[in-house]
């Protein structure tokens, strides 16, 4: 049986303050755009920070990678490929592709890992209950 993915796309104007003195997106907002597409993926799949917080916990970034293919240029926009890699351990994995909407192309790829910590700030290291319904109820088990 095939396992379910989940993505989530996000369209991205690129803004004159993303740029730099070049005209080209600087390097750390393409951090920002990972963002936008967690936040989106959340919304599409009801998996939002805030339901994390309500339950009493924190999902801190711990990991991120960023790999540059092409530059984006002002005027742009960023389309953000989203995609959920599960696994059974208690961290929360995306991996991204940031296109150039306009001519498809790869403007970068990169990854993120989150880990869960109580409200004290404490690492857990088993998955939150509601987290493993979560994958459940979205076809991940």
């Amino acid at each position: 049986m095939k396992k379910k993915m989940l993505i989530a796309e996000t369209l991205c104007n690129v803004r004159f303050s993303d740029v730099d003195s070049m005209g080209i997106v600087w390097h750390g907002n393409y951090v920002r755009y990972f963002e936008d597409g967690r936040e989106d993926f959340g919304r599409k799949y009801g998996l939002t920070y805030l339901d994390f917080y309500h339950k009493g916990i924190f999902i801190p970034i711990v990991k991120v990678t960023c790999d540059y293919k092409k530059p984006l240029l002002y005027g742009d926009i960023a389309r953000i490929t989203t995609k959920f890699v599960n696994c059974e351990s208690a961290k929360i994995s995306y991996e991204y592709i940031i296109y150039n909407n306009k001519t498809n192309e790869i403007a970068a790829t990169g990854s993120s890992l989150q880990v869960f910590l109580d409200i004290n700030r404490e690492l857990l290291l088993s998955v939150p209950a509601f987290f493993i319904d979560w994958k459940r109820e979205n076809g991940l088990f």
